[in-house]
């Protein structure tokens, strides 16, 4: 039995044009190609297509997904390594869930006690879950940046690469904070966290103005930045891009 791309994107949830485009690239070829021009694709296409979905969830890249589709030889023993994955990446997810929880609890409390909004009880516990491999990942779409940031990794030690994992998730965090509290994005208190991250950018490469809005976008638009963000907070993603538009209109230019 087969099915038509029309068909095959129904059942996916894929666009046709995204089918297409594995096709394109010799990702996922479908098995034949009608007298009409129409891709059909069969079960084992279907597979591989399931496949290809749950490393882009895990946030492989086409690549790499190539590469990783090419090199494996039985297809069981594929989807028990990426079941492996996808546990593994639950489990994360669970303990990222109970620290954004606990760092909830904890500003909640320090409200009701008066004290400052950033008072919490163990400050290590705001990055259990949090790895920081991903930052590297979620950069993907500026490969400039994302090879620079791969020289610098390569360049510092674990734990120099855990803290500043750590600094980028409380700056998230303190962002988080500013917008609960109602600052507009320009405000000055905004500002001087977005030129924080403005400094990590620029570190290891240079970013213009048009890039770092470019950033800014991606945090609403790419979908594992937004759900980064809005871990931590509901409206941070857009609070975060509109923030670094506010901050490259008034220190940038």
């Amino acid at each position: 039995m087969d099915w038509p791309i029309a068909e095959v994107a129904r059942m996916s949830g894929v666009t046709a044009r995204t089918l297409r485009h594995y096709d394109e690239i010799g990702l996922l070829p479908p098995a034949r190609i009608g007298t009409n021009g129409h891709r059909r694709y069969e079960e084992r296409q279907l597979l591989l297509l399931q496949q290809i979905l749950i490393l882009r969830e895990l946030g492989v890249g086409l690549p790499e997904i190539s590469r990783i589709l090419a090199e494996q030889v039985d297809e069981v023993e594929a989807l028990r390594g990426h079941h492996r994955r996808l546990v593994a990446e639950r489990d994360r997810l669970d303990a990222l869930a109970t620290t954004v929880f606990r760092t909830i609890a904890d500003l909640e409390q320090s409200r009701k006690d008066g004290r400052e909004m950033t008072a919490i009880n163990r400050p290590e516990n705001l990055f259990e879950g949090v790895q920081p491999s991903q930052y590297e990942e979620y950069l993907r779409d500026f490969p400039a940046l994302a090879e620079a940031g791969a020289r610098l990794a390569a360049e510092t030690g674990p734990a120099e690469a855990e803290a500043g994992q750590r600094e980028r998730t409380a700056l998230m965090i303190r962002l988080a904070e500013l917008m609960a509290a109602g600052a507009e994005p320009g405000a000055d208190a905004v500002l001087a966290e977005v030129d924080g991250q403005y400094r990590a950018f620029t570190g290891p490469s240079p970013v213009s103005a048009d890039e770092f809005r470019a950033i800014g976008r991606a945090c609403v638009d790419n979908e594992q930045w937004r759900g980064a963000y809005e871990a931590i907070a509901p409206g941070l993603a857009a609070y975060q891009r509109d923030a670094i538009e506010a901050y490259a209109t008034a220190r940038l230019g």
